[in-house]
Formats: structure tokens, sequence, C-alpha cells
């Protein structure tokens, strides 16, 4: 397959994609996947008639429809592979060593950054949100077509074990082309863990480390250990009853045998490598020690402290090892010996190695190596890997307490009483060392489920320390006494002491995901905070996390209102903050698509208010987002340094704009906001007529088909749009070409605003602004309304399809011609040719794949029976999401 492009790589792998084809599909397959290629290319260029690819399209039979759907979607992923190289290859200003030097410009010296770091926490969090259509070994498989192009790019002709290079590529596109792309079962919990432990194992434990190495260059002294890992596979149980205590049990443990075992081979790899002997070299009194704890007698060694050391902590880790899974490790030790109380002491003891070599070895041996790697490694990960967050509803958490204050006799109607005595009753609660729980007493299984889980994570405290679970999420929150309730839960399990309140084990965090909840946000943590005892547990931890949720914000206020009340409550939650005296840290809860709050992390960190990053922040990874980002090290590499030195240069920048021009901002950000906010949700919300609209003219039933996660489309079994989680909500649009949640509103309240001037001063002066402009203009280029025409034709009622998709193409001209005239172009991303080029090269790719999908799902609704055509409507999904990329 051809495609016309400025990237080789896509030539290339486009010319060995069509080599497979043709080898397993034979010519006739290929000269027809071709000549549609060929004329939706020409249709774009505007050389050929606006049919001329759904002429061929209609002689498709089904077995060819899936056929060629596959193609073009192996296409859009090898595209998607190239251009991530490329990327990473060009790097730029997004490095560390180009915030270093922007910050030295502004006069911030190296060692203010080196002081922001002892204190700082940048995280990203990796969750199962089903967003990634493609099975994990179509992923795979992508991964060592990478590493082959890597070794392409070194000049190499043969792989390490002889294969030729340009063979072992057509062997692994063969290899995809026969596999299914497709999920045919449920995902379950458990495959989500390994999938997420694939990529922490794979990626990022040996990506860290060499992160931190080169930091350390750059800096005037050894980088604190400031970036780390979260999950929220196996704890995230909001709307998902398939997540329990076993879930989270598995989770940890899984990560636990991984992490550890890699330990303990990169500890005997040590024990090859060093080899000193004090007949050449001092050692100091500490590793001599350990030396001797080894019980290491083989008189081969006997000169060799270092190695006989390593036996010593090889022994203990072992120990660890089978403490902590319960199985025996896959390197046994040599003696028997303690298991290590805490991955601290691990460390304890390969810094009195590093430190012996770095005294006694001069310069040569004072660097890091593979020691130091692995102290990096135990630093960052410790027995845990990645700290696992809980998550819950609120709504759960209410009813749970109601039915332990009832059975134990303290309150018959918790659910009656309003906000003040919820808290005051609370708080006698967590002062008293009662236990409400009773083993004689009968509970609901949702109750026992939830204390299951509190139970478990103590558990797992002992097991594998503090750091494997330290929040404890809670969507929906409302109020103050929606986060006490989560620690009266904890206090039953052991984790909050009524005798110690200040040494609150897990850190209860709020989520604030809708306009009202982002709204009242400043006022509940004000409240939040004033209680001594919550105050006593954040002043000891040093900070207090807050949750903004994007999904939800967007699908209740539109994408305009919802970037604007995160961007205020973040605001006036600094503000609230400062006051008490507390360290504040945001978790931006964030999806792969525009409208969950996607975009460019750099650009979105960079535009977040002044003084509320602080050096900490946390965002989710998610879907179709984790393979883009961390699909391979390199992509890991750049995307890590990049949210890191967007973290540093939005903590320490002293660019700030004039307090003058900042209010004038604002204060027109607010009447867009409302406007935007009037009109979007007259659309979505007016009248019901809209759901079925949107549930007709979208995929959004065949999406709910669609085998990508654990967790059910919806949060109730109802139709509202209230009810539908943001996902679906999103990738319906997305499917449809409308991408109606990253733009609509948004238009007509520019077109609308009287000081035009304003907003092209705001779009050139104000990074905030100007982000939000650069995702919608994104957005409005991969949307096509001719496409999205073709699905209103399955709108039963062709009245009301009208009505409502009148008003969308009337909104997505203002929005469009809005974009242009604030950004003085003429077209769309004008000013950005590169994104520009990857957008154009697609669209001849998607539209086909529209065009076909219609097709199916209008044959699908009418009742036709062909397995084929259910499979096709899958595929297709599939394959205009990997063309696309971050539309879920």
């Amino acid at each position: 397959m051809n495609a016309v492009t400025q990237n080789a790589d896509i030539r290339y792998l486009g010319r060995l994609l069509g080599d497979v084809i043709r080898a397993y599909g034979g010519q006739a397959l290929f000269d027809r996947i071709e000549t549609i290629r060929a004329a939706s290319v020409d249709r774009h260029r505007g050389l050929a008639a606006a049919d001329s690819a759904e002429q061929h399209l209609q002689a498709l039979d089904l077995d060819e429809t899936l056929s060629f759907v596959r193609g073009f979607m192996l296409f859009s992923m090898l595209a998607n592979l190239a251009e991530d190289r490329q990327r990473n290859a060009e790097g730029g200003a997004e490095d560390l060593a180009g915030a270093l030097a922007s910050l030295a410009a502004e006069g911030v010296r190296a060692e203010e950054v080196s002081q922001l770091l002892e204190q700082s926490l940048i995280a990203p969090v990796l969750t199962a949100h089903p967003t990634e259509v493609m099975r994990k070994s179509m992923l795979d498989h992508r991964s060592r077509i990478a590493a082959l192009m890597s070794l392409r790019d070194g000049g190499a002709a043969e792989t390490p074990d002889g294969d030729v290079i340009e063979q072992a590529l057509l062997r692994q596109i063969a290899l995809l082309w026969q596999t299914r792309p497709l999920r045919r079962e449920k995902m379950q919990v458990r495959d989500e863990v390994e999938i997420t432990l694939a990529y922490l194992r794979d990626v990022f434990m040996p990506v860290l480390p060499q992160l931190y190495a080169r930091w350390d260059r750059l800096l005037p002294r050894r980088a604190a250990t400031f970036l780390r890992l979260g999950s929220w596979i196996g704890g995230d149980r909001d709307g998902n009853p398939n997540v329990g205590a076993e879930s989270l049990r598995y989770a940890l443990s899984a990560a636990a045998r991984t992490l550890l075992a890699s330990y303990l081979q990169q500890l005997h790899a040590l024990g090859k490598e060093l080899s000193v002997s004090t007949d050449l070299a001092r050692v100091s009194e500490p590793v001599l020690a350990l030396a001797e704890a080894s019980g290491d007698d083989y008189a081969g060694r006997g000169d060799e402290p270092y190695r006989r050391a390593l036996l010593a902590v090889h022994a203990r880790l072992a120990a660890s090892y089978e403490a902590i899974t319960g199985q025996a490790p896959p390197r046994a030790a040599r003696a028997p010996a303690a298991a290590y109380d805490s991955p601290q002491q691990l460390r304890a003891d390969l810094v009195a190695l590093a430190r012996s070599l770095a005294e006694h070895g001069g310069k040569l041996l004072s660097t890091g190596g593979a020691l130091g790697r692995l102290i990096r490694q135990v630093e960052a990960f410790g027995f845990h890997l990645a700290t696992v967050d809980l998550r819950q509803n609120s709504d759960v958490h209410a009813r749970v307490v109601a039915e332990l204050l009832r059975v134990a006799g303290a309150e018959a109607d918790y659910a009656a009483l309003d906000e003040q005595a919820r808290v005051a009753l609370l708080r006698r609660e967590l002062a008293s060392q009662r236990p409400l729980f009773s083993p004689f007493s009968q509970y609901s299984a949702e109750t026992q489920s939830e204390l299951a889980i509190a139970r478990e994570a103590a558990a797992a405290h002992a097991r594998y320390g503090a750091a494997c679970i330290t929040a404890w999420i809670i969507s929906k929150c409302e109020s103050v006494s929606d986060m006490l309730e989560v620690n009266l839960l904890l206090k039953e399990a052991g984790l909050y002491s009524a005798a110690d309140p200040a040494a609150a084990a897990i850190m209860v965090v709020p989520l604030f995901e809708t306009i009202g909840d982002l709204e009242r946000a400043p006022q509940i943590m004000g409240a939040w905070l004033s209680l001594p005892e919550v105050r006593a547990a954040a002043e000891r931890r040093g900070h207090q996390e807050v949750m903004v949720g994007y999904s939800d914000s967007n699908k209740d206020g539109g994408y305009l209102t919802s970037v604007w009340s995160l961007h205020q409550a973040t605001r006036a939650l600094e503000a609230v903050f400062a006051q008490a005296g507390i360290g504040m840290q945001i978790f931006h809860g964030r999806g792969g698509s525009v409208g969950r709050g996607g975009g460019p992390s750099f650009a979105a960190i960079r535009a977040q208010p002044a003084g509320t990053v602080q050096g900490r922040i946390r965002i989710t990874e998610q879907g179709e987002v984790i393979a883009a980002k961390y699909g391979t090290r390199e992509a890991a590499h750049a995307n890590l340094e990049s949210i890191a030195s967007a973290t540093l240069l939005a903590s320490l920048s002293r660019r700030r704009a004039p307090d003058a021009d900042t209010e004038r901002f604002a204060a027109a950000l607010e009447q867009l906001s409302a406007q935007a906010f009037g009109s979007y949700r007259s659309l979505v919300y007016g009248d019901p007529g809209f759901r079925t609209f949107f549930r007709q003219m979208t995929p959004l039933s065949e999406i709910a088909t669609l085998n990508i996660g654990s967790r059910p489309a919806s949060r109730t079994r109802t139709d509202r749009i209230e009810d539908l989680r943001a996902i679906p909500w999103v990738f319906s649009w997305a499917q449809s070409r409308v991408m109606l949640p990253g733009w609509y509103g948004t238009g007509q309240a520019l077109g609308a605003f009287a000081d035009q001037g304003l907003l092209r001063e705001m779009a050139s002066a104000w990074p905030f602004f100007r982000a939000q402009l650069d995702n919608m203009e994104m957005v409005l280029a991969k949307s096509d309304l001719a496409i999205a025409r073709r699905y209103l034709t399955l709108v039963e009622d062709p009245a009301l399809g009208s009505h409502y998709f009148d008003l969308i193409e009337s909104g997505w001209k203002a929005t469009h011609d809005a974009v242009l005239a604030i950004t003085g172009q003429s077209r769309l991303l004008e000013k950005n040719p590169q994104l520009d080029a990857s957008i154009r090269l697609r669209l001849p790719y998607v539209e086909p794949l529209n065009l076909l999908q219609v097709e199916l799902l209008r044959r699908h609704r009418a009742g036709e029976q062909d397995p084929r055509i259910a499979e096709g409507i899958k595929l297709s999904i599939s394959a205009v999401a990997t063309a696309l990329r971050n539309s879920g």
C-alpha cells in the first residue's frame, strides 16, 4: 500500500504491508484495496468525483469487506508507529534540558530546580478505561516492528539472532495480518492487570532509571526520585462490580512477583560484574560486614567482597520474595537469611555498595551503572511497582456507612440526616476506638465488599509497605461527610486511628466531576481542611490531593465550560490551600480525546493556573493513550520527560501575564463559558428527542458489544445521557465524525462575543486559551460533517434527524469560522503543518471505513443475521479509532 507523505517510514511500512496483502490475500484483493485507496486519495486531492471510491466499496462482498477494513486498519496502525518514531526522534524543547535552559533564561538557577524536586511528585496513573480497541497481541507485534525499525535506523542489516531486518519486518506484518484484531471474550479484571503489567515490566521499569541517569547529568546533584507510577487496575470499583478485594490482591501480588524477580535477576548480574578484589582495591567496612553476613565460604571469592555482599543481599531479597508472594523465588538463595522488612532496608545495602565503589574506585566507578539503576528502581518502585488507588462512588460509601451505623445501634437513619448532623456523627465515631462492624451481625453484600477492600488494603500495607496504596478516591464527591465516610471505613480496617488521626495511612481524595461539583470544590475543601484531625494528617503528609474530572464535566457542560470550570476550580483551590497553609496536589483525570480532557500533556500542564502545580501532579493515562505514549521505550522516554519538564516549567517559570490582563481575560472567558454552556445544554439536555437522535445516528449500541473493558458502559440501565459514561459518549461521536464533545457550544459563544480583538489578544498572550483553541482546531480537522450526514440516514425519523443535525452543522460552522478568525488562518492547521500533514494522510483511509460502517450498521439494524456483518461493524469501529487516534 502506497502513501504520499513526507515520512519515509510510512512509505516503507506501507509497501511492506502491500506485499503481505498480495502474498496472503492474493493479487485480486490487493488490486481492489489499492483501487479504493487511490480513488479516495484522488478525491481528497480534488482529482476524482466524490463518489468514486464509494462505487468500488459497493462492489465488495462481505469477505472482501472484512479484509479491506483490516488492511486499512493495519496501515493506520503502522502510520501511527512511524509518526511516533519521527516525533520521538525530533525531540525538542519538551525535555528537561530544554526546560532548564528556559528557566535559566528567566533567572531560575538549577539549584532551585533540585530543591523543588526534593518535594515533588510526578505520577502518570494507568487506568483500565475501555478506549483501547486493539488486542494486546496486535500491540505486541507493533512493538516488535518498532524494535526492528530502530535496528534499521542504526544501520543494522540483521537482527542479533541473524534474521535479515526487512524479512523480519515482513514476518511481523504477516503475523499482524493473520492475527485476529478483536477480542472474542469479555475482558476480565485479570486481563487488564496482565496488560498493564506488561507495560510496567517491559517499558517503565527499564525507562525510569535511564531517565534519572540523564537527569542526574543535567542537575547540580543527584535528582530526588520524584517520578513514580500509579495504577487504578484492581482498585477502581466505581461502577464496576467485577472489581473487589480479590482483584486488588491479584493486582498487587502480580506486580510484586514481577518486580522482585527482576530485582533478583539484576542482583545476580551484578554479582557477575562486581569482581573487585581486595588485593587490588580498598573496600568500606559496611561492604565487608555484608560480605561476612553472607556466610559464603567459597575460597574462590574470598578476596571479592562485593560478590559476597551481593550474595547476602540476594539471600535476604529471596526471603522477602517468598514472604511477600508466598512462592519460592525464581533463583534460590545459597543460604537462608532474614527477609527485608522494607524496600528502604534493601536500598540501604545497595547504597553501601555504591558508596564504597565511589569512595575507593575513583571517578571511573562513581557513576551509576547497573547498581545505580537498581537503586533508582528500588526508590521508585519499592516492593509494589506501581501505587494502586482505590476508587468508589460516594453513594456506595453512604449506603455502607448507613448500614454499619444502623446495625451497631449508633444511628437508625443516617440517610435522613442533614450535612451538619452527618459530619458531627462521623467525627464522633472517628474519635472513638470502638469499631462498628460486628462479626456476629448480618450485612449486605455491598457492605461486606467495601469492608473487604479496606481489609485487603491493610493487609497490603503490611505485606508491601504503605506506598502500595496511598489514596482512596471518592467519585461524585459533594460534601465533607462524603470524605469522612471513607475514613470511617478505613478505621474499621485499622488504617485510621482515633488515637492518632494524623497518621492516617491512606489519604481520602475527593473527585469533583460535574460543573456544579467543581464550583463547590473550594468551599468543600475549605471546610475539610478546617477540621483539626484532617489538617493534622495533611500537615504530616505535607499535602492534600484533590482530583478533578475532565470527562464528566465535559459531558455535563460542554468543552469550553468544562475546561474553564476546571481552570477556575484549581485557581480557587490554590487560594484555599494557601490560606490553610497546606500543600496542594491536583490529580487530573484526563482521557485520550479532547472531549475527555485529552490533547498534548506538555501544553495542558503549562496552561495550568499559576501556583496550582507546585511540583506535584498526577495524571491519568488510559486506553489507546497508553499504547501511543508508552508502547515503546522510546515513546515512554519522550512522554515521561515531556510531563516532567512541563511540570517544572509550570511550577518555576516566572513568566506571568500582568494581573490586569489576567482579570480581563478571565472576565471574557466567564462570559464565553456561560453562553457556550447554554448552547450545549440546550442541544444535549433540552428535550428527550436528542438522546434518540444520538443513539440512532452513532454506533453507541454497537460499541457496547466490543470486549474492550471489564466495566459496563452505563452506570444504570436507563437510556439517559446523564447516566451514560463519558467514554462511549465521546467514542460514539468520534466514530460518526461529528466529534461534538470537543467543540459544540464554543463557536456560538466566540462568534457572538463583541470584542473580537480581545479574543485575538488572548490567543496570543494566554497559554490557557491558546491550548484550548489548538485542541478544538485538531478536533475540527478530524471531523467531517459530509461523512456525518451519512450517519444521519440511520435516524429513523427524518424530521427529528434534520432538526438536530442542522443545529450541529450550524454550530460546527460557527466554531470553524471563529477559530480561523481568532488565529488568523485561512484554513484549519495552517500554522501546524506537521499535524495537518498527519491528519490529511489519514482522511483518505478513514472515509471509506466510515462509508462501510454506515452500510453495515444499516443492514445490522434491519435485522440481517450474517455474523460477518456484526464482525465488520466491530472491525470498522476499531479501524476508525486507530486512524483517528485520540478518539476515545
